[in-house]
């Protein structure tokens, strides 16, 4: 064989398989070889950066991994799960496998339940057309793909097998697992191990990483803005630096932000106790580069955080789950119920912030009791066995309990046996099995709790379109061409979903769906 014939064959070699790269058809070339191209291909362009490794913040990350890009996860606490790894009521999918189809039917009602949810924001007669419309997109994504959420997770091994109905839905359509894990800490667990498991080249998780600013291209065309990376700090060195590429803001809310973003947009709600970590609030550095704000002063109050015996002062609290109102559990006050336990988040807040405060080292909290029969208790075991053990909640036999406590058990009794209506207007009893003669005979356990409304949830945040791309626009205007190039957000830092009222179970849901879409959608950009 020449020289010549040699290196003919060198070449062809070379261009062949680049030629079918070109065109999308390499499918006749090894696994191995297409494998490494795209490793290849994956390291020549710019990472995905993704701010803030909660649930949307991971939910990206997967995303954009699927999509064909690398991801930097950078998180500022030393540990990533933010506030997603603590939600324990479970996550909203319709209609999804786990239903129960024969005794309710298929689930067609959250999309409305979503809408009425929101409020006046979105229902009032006020409400420009645009608003409303805007609002509405936003909730079609939510609801429409909230079925498929569930069933990506199940996919990747987590357990949601279990549906219950929480407080503002119609039916049982909130997912959580039939084990003792909170469902926040098995999604986000489950999460970060198929993260890890892609391999440094395509995933990176940095801890104790600030963002401090959006870097954005100066010669951008007037009236754009387009973001090319972040400057962050670290926060064990104190070094600042430098990341190129496309931005995914997923950092949450700010109920935990008490003096600085709460304590600006909600004046009012100064001294309340919150689930969310003390921290500040990242939305000015999305303003600062014309993002929009909407719906700041939106703050959702959850009606039931523990009120820890051995610790009653401390700002920080255990968020009493929602699902277990849901599973049959009541709110009394002096041994008497005063709302539906099922209400809307806001309603029962409400109700209960309007009974008397107790002020307790500057804090404001309520004397409100928790109470479980055996067979909520028995539904909820996962989250009860927790509380038990953390000490918020306690057992005590009926014969302990005030002779008023023991009268209302009665009145429910009947109520949960159809033999009257509830006069608060409760329909659905959860697993709630304690008759008038287990009353009267007084052996039974309960479970009792204190609980108090907390900050729990700010539904406002940047303004953002179905493609989650965070926008320069108010929610009322125009927002063709006022994209922010180049930037993505998801999960609690957008505003505009929600309304006057988040749903139980949205929460984890909006991470999942528009975190997916921001990671897929950023990958797809990268330069």
């Amino acid at each position: 064989m020449t020289r010549h014939h040699i290196l003919s064959i060198l070449l062809l070699t070379i261009l062949i398989p680049i030629t079918a790269v070109l065109f999308h058809n390499y499918s006749a070339f090894s696994p191995v070889f297409r494998a490494r191209f795209s490793q290849m291909a994956t390291t020549n362009k710019s990472p995905v950066i993704v701010v803030g490794a909660g649930l949307a913040g991971l939910s990206a990350s997967y995303s954009a991994i699927q999509s064909g890009a690398s991801v930097r996860l950078l998180e500022r606490a030393p540990k990533p799960g933010g506030n997603s790894i603590k939600a324990s009521s479970g996550i909203n999918g319709a209609p999804t496998r786990f239903q129960n189809v024969e005794k309710y039917g298929v689930d067609t009602s959250f999309w409305d339940d979503t809408t009425r949810s929101a409020g006046v924001r979105l229902n009032s007669a006020s409400v420009s057309p645009t608003v409303k419309r805007r609002r509405e997109e936003l909730i079609t994504v939510l609801t429409n793909r909230s079925a498929s959420a569930i069933d990506f997770l199940t996919d990747l091994g987590v357990d949601l097998s279990v549906v219950a109905q929480l407080g503002g839905h119609s039916l049982p359509r909130t997912h959580r697992g039939a084990g003792k894990t909170p469902p926040g800490a098995s999604i986000v667990t489950t999460l970060l191990t198929k993260l890890k498991e892609q391999g440094p080249d395509r995933f990176q998780l940095v801890t104790d990483s600030e963002v401090t600013r959006l870097l954005t291209d100066s010669n951008a065309p007037k009236g754009t803005v387009k973001v090319t990376g972040v400057e962050y700090k670290n926060r064990q060195d104190g070094s600042t630096r430098l990341l190129h590429g496309p931005v995914v803001f997923t950092t949450g809310g700010f109920a935990g932000d008490t003096h600085g973003l709460l304590a600006k947009y909600r004046p009012d709600l100064d001294g309340l106790p919150s689930t969310n970590d003390p921290r500040p609030g990242t939305h000015t550095i999305l303003s600062d580069v014309g993002a929009k704000l909407v719906d700041m002063d939106a703050v959702q109050i959850h009606p039931t955080g523990f009120i820890d015996p051995a610790n009653p002062a401390s700002p920080l609290k255990f968020l009493a789950a929602e699902m277990l109102r849901g599973e049959g559990g009541i709110l009394l006050h002096n041994g008497k119920r005063v709302i539906n336990e099922l209400q809307t988040r806001e309603k029962v807040s409400n109700a209960l912030m309007a009974l008397p405060a107790k002020n307790e080292d500057s804090l404001r909290q309520w004397d409100v009791q928790l109470l479980l029969d055996p067979g909520a208790t028995e539904a909820a075991a996962g989250h009860v066995g927790f509380y038990l053990w953390k000490g918020l909640l306690q057992k005590k036999k009926i014969a302990e309990l005030d002779e008023t406590t023991r009268q209302t058990l009665k009145e429910y009794a009947a109520v949960v046996r159809g033999e009257k209506e509830d006069e608060l207007g409760r329909k659905a009893f959860g697993n709630w099995r304690l008759t008038e003669e287990d009353v009267d005979e007084g052996e039974e356990e309960v479970c009792v709790g204190r609980v108090t409304p907390i900050t729990h949830f700010t539904m406002g945040g940047a303004v953002f379109n179905t493609k989650a791309q965070i926008l320069t626009a108010e929610l009322g205007e125009e927002q063709e061409g006022k994209e922010i190039e180049g930037l993505w957000g998801a999960g609690e830092i957008t505003g505009g979903l929600h309304g006057d009222n988040r749903l139980g179970g949205s929460s984890l849901l909006e991470c999942v769906v528009f975190g997916r879409v921001a990671g897929e959608e950023a990958a797809k950009y990268r330069v």
